[in-house]
C-alpha cells in the first residue's frame, strides 16, 4: 500500500490574505476555495509541478490539536534553478533571502522566506530534477516494487 503525502494543513490568521499570498506571490494554483460544510472553509493550493498541496482552513476541527499560525517551519519547496526562482520571487514582491550555497553539491543551496503569518519556508535547489523529475523516479520505483511483489527478502527494489 502506498502512503502518499498530499496535503499539509497550514495554520493562518487570515485565509484570504494567505490565499492571495500563495496564489499571487508564489504562483500556487488554487484547487479549492469553498465552504465544505456550514461554517467551515477550505482553500487548497498546489505549487506548480507538485503532488502535495497546502490547505488553509477555517472552522474545521482538528482531532489531534490546533496548530497556531506562524508556528510551522521547515516546509520545503524544490526547484532546479535557484537563481531563476529567486528572481521570480523577488519580482513578485516576496521578501526572500539570497541563495545560500552551503557546498557545491547538488541539493546544498537554499533560500528562505516566511508567509504573512510567519510560517517558514525553505527553497532547495536540486538540479538533478531537471533531468530526473520526481514523478518519473516514483513511477520507476513503483514499477520495480510491482516486479518484486511476493519477494520476501530484505532487499529493496
Amino acid at each position: 500500500m502506498d502512503w502518499t503525502l498530499e496535503v499539509i494543513v497550514l495554520p493562518v490568521t487570515d485565509i484570504d490574505r494567505a490565499r492571495d499570498f500563495y496564489r499571487d506571490k508564489l504562483g500556487f494554483h488554487v484547487d479549492i476555495d469553498d465552504e465544505v460544510m456550514p461554517g467551515a472553509r477550505v482553500v487548497q493550493l498546489t505549487p506548480p509541478g507538485s503532488g502535495c498541496s497546502i490547505a488553509l482552513t477555517y472552522g474545521l476541527p482538528s482531532p489531534t490539536g490546533t496548530p497556531q499560525p506562524g508556528t510551522y517551519h521547515g516546509l520545503q519547496l524544490c526547484v532546479t534553478d535557484i537563481d531563476a526562482a529567486h528572481a521570480e520571487l523577488v519580482g513578485r514582491g516576496v521578501e526572500v533571502s539570497g541563495p545560500q550555497r552551503y557546498t557545491s553539491d547538488d541539493g546544498a543551496t537554499f533560500m528562505y522566506f516566511t508567509d504573512p503569518d510567519g510560517n517558514g519556508w525553505a527553497v532547495q535547489e536540486y538540479r538533478r530534477r531537471q533531468t530526473e523529475p520526481l514523478y518519473k523516479l516514483l513511477a520507476d520505483q513503483a514499477g520495480k516494487s510491482a516486479g518484486n511483489r511476493g519477494n520476501t527478502g530484505d532487499t529493496v527494489g
